[in-house]
């Protein structure tokens, strides 16, 4: 059948005209609170990306052209040199060996520590579980700053002040980690616990062949969130190194800053190539890391 546009807008009503008008008006004020909202997030883009873009574009800079009135956005000339004087002023490649050993031996710590216990408390049924929980969740209202002249004086009897031990172990387990992964493994059906404890499993059987495998979006958030809180840790860094040697990124960058004079240009080159490995794990694992992050919590019994 095929209809008559102008039949049919003769035989409107004026109640159908005001409800078309209406019905284009909603349309047209949806669209423009749309691109409204798309502007703002731009804006938003673009003023959250300028420090990073000023940081790149210091880093190419000459020394001198670092406090020239007005700022230049693109170095004129770019100066690539100061990504190789960086590994001339400061032994940076010790400093990038000392931070990959210190993030990813705690990364890699806490994923085991956290992912047993927090299958321990979703899964095991023992008096106190619901109790030792909430206590241990407690402690993540304890300030770190309080825990640190104990941990300090603890490290320097055992005689691990300035060791690798000093920077991992303090770190190895985190209530946060545990809470995490803990509500993830408790949204997982059970009955694949069920068919797994048929074929013979016990509790580290469904842990490793059930739990873990099913559970790579919240080990990835985990492993993302650790390693970029230990990538970025400086001050239990600064307070249990002594050596040159044993400094990690953060620290080592902090020579760099004098009392009377800061390398800006190095300082900046410095920070460009200790953001990279940041960058790389952010967008390999971004797909699970986003899904990991709204799954996690769903799951509440």
């Amino acid at each position: 059948m095929i209809f008559d546009l102008g039949e049919v807008s003769r035989l409107a009503t004026p109640d159908m005209d005001l409800r078309l008008k209406e019905a284009r008006t909603a349309q047209w004020i949806g669209a423009m609170g749309e691109g409204l909202l798309y502007l703002i997030m731009i804006a938003a883009s673009v003023i959250m990306l300028l420090p990073f873009f000023w940081m790149v574009s210091t880093s190419l800079k000459e020394p001198g052209a670092v406090f020239l009135y007005p700022p230049q956005w693109i170095p004129d000339p770019i100066d690539w040199s100061n990504y190789t004087r960086i590994f001339q002023v400061l032994p940076f490649s010790r400093f990038y060996l000392n931070s990959f050993i210190h993030a990813g031996s705690v990364t890699i710590l806490q994923l085991i520590t956290c992912s047993l216990a927090g299958y321990a408390f979703a899964r095991l049924r023992f008096p106190g579980r619901d109790t030792l929980f909430m206590g241990y969740l407690a402690t993540l209202m304890i300030p770190g700053q309080v825990v640190i002249i104990p941990n300090f004086i603890l490290l320097r009897t055992i005689g691990w002040i300035d060791t690798y031990q000093a920077l991992i172990l303090p770190n190895a387990f985190s209530a946060f980690g545990t809470f995490l992964l803990r509500q993830f493994f408790m949204s997982l059906p059970e009955e694949l616990e069920d068919a797994a404890r048929i074929d013979g499993c016990g509790y580290f059987g469904i842990y490793w062949y059930v739990i873990l495998p099913l559970s790579k979006p919240a080990l990835t958030s985990l492993t993302i969130f650790t390693f970029l809180g230990q990538w970025n840790n400086f001050i239990w860094p600064l307070i249990v190194i002594n050596s040159v040697e044993m400094n990690t990124l953060t620290v080592g960058l902090r020579t760099l800053q004098g009392q009377y004079n800061t390398a800006w240009t190095l300082l900046m080159a410095g920070s460009v190539l200790a953001l990279l490995p940041i960058l790389i794990m952010f967008f390999l694992g971004q797909r699970y890391f986003i899904k990991g992050v709204t799954l996690t919590g769903m799951g509440g019994r």
